[in-house]
């Protein structure tokens, strides 16, 4: 994630940003979100839909459509398409593929998410790295004004976080719609950079969303492990006024912190958090002057080799993107 130091944006996937400002640490985890944790034991799930759709156990590949762009960074991941002359075996011209749409697919006629707007917003945009001056302007957030947007972070290896975080929100989607839930991206690699956070904060509004998740990976030192899950804190200012939200999106990230456990069984942050996966902060735009339950999910640390082994496997991707959705289930389920 880089919404702590817009004044110091990467320059390129292999020189990832780092996190900087001070985090506000949340107390301990409240009894509730444990018992979110154990509710989501029961839910239905065979291992098999653990495996990304349309591939084998060890693809990288979306399990929505994901566009490349020339703009994106280059990426020594799994995921990165294998190069192409642009013709098939037989010789004749490939038909070009149309470009992803950030609106919304048409849900499934009946599921347990029917009626259900969720609004997945995947961190950065690939091609950030190429207008760096855009996404340096600042932009008010109600309590101050910060970058549109920055890089992101990335692996040792150069995978970098907004193409993690682009083929986590294409499986995130697909298992969502087949509930029956109607999903909007913020961006799907189909602008040229951004949104700005602002923007990002206004789609999840305008949509009437019943619930936003905002997926980054974090960039912290090597031995930090873990993921963490961002809750809003209370902030009236300006444009900012996460009142009414605070209280649905901490049960909504403490869902999520349970899905994530129990389908990776990864542990919670071993240097946020206090250990419960839950991280409170007023700092963050997105969350700021968002109207709507909204949350951020740092699903690991690119920075450790640990961490990055898994955030650069399909399969994990799959996983994870699996216990996010079940926890994005049940807080919409009541």
């Amino acid at each position: 994630m880089s919404y702590d130091d817009p004044d110091n944006p990467s320059p390129a996937p292999r020189r990832p940003f780092r996190r900087g400002g001070a985090l506000v640490v949340v107390a301990s985890l409240v009894p509730v979100g444990l018992g979110g944790w154990l509710l989501w034991q029961g839910v239905s799930g065979a291992a098999s839909d653990d495996q990304p759709s349309g591939g084998t156990a060890a693809s990288s590949s979306a399990s929505g459509p994901a566009s490349s762009s020339s703009s994106s960074p280059t990426s020594n991941s799994p995921s990165s398409p294998a190069p192409s002359d642009g013709k098939s075996e037989s010789g004749a011209a490939k038909p070009t593929p149309s470009k992803p749409s950030t609106t919304a697919s048409a849900p499934p006629p009946t599921g347990p998410l029917k009626g259900k707007v969720v609004v997945i917003d995947p961190g950065h945009n690939p091609g950030n790295f190429q207008h760096t001056t855009q996404i340096a302007r600042l932009v008010d957030v109600g309590t101050h004004r910060k970058a549109c947007d920055t890089t992101g972070t990335a692996t040792n290896n150069g995978y970098s976080e907004a193409e993690f975080t682009l083929d986590l929100a294409h499986r995130l989607r697909t298992l969502l719609e087949k509930q029956g839930a109607t999903v909007k991206l913020t961006q799907n690699d189909d602008r040229p950079y951004g949104p700005c956070i602002d923007e990002r904060a206004r789609i999840g509004n305008d949509a009437k969303a019943d619930a936003v998740v905002s997926l980054h990976a974090d960039g912290s030192g090597d031995g930090n492990r873990g993921f963490h899950v961002i809750l809003p804190g209370k902030v009236k200012s300006g444009a900012a006024d996460t009142t009414a939200i605070v209280a649905p999106s901490r049960e909504l990230g403490e869902r999520i912190a349970g899905g994530f456990v129990r389908r990776t069984g990864n542990a919670p942050a071993n240097y946020i958090g206090g250990g419960t996966g839950l991280d409170v902060r007023k700092d963050l735009g997105g969350l700021n002057l968002s109207k709507v339950p909204k949350v951020f999910i740092e699903c690991g640390n690119m920075r450790d080799a640990k961490d990055a082994a898994q955030l650069t496997n399909g399969t994990w991707r799959q996983k994870a993107a699996r216990g996010i959705s079940e926890g994005i289930a049940g807080f919409l389920k009541g």
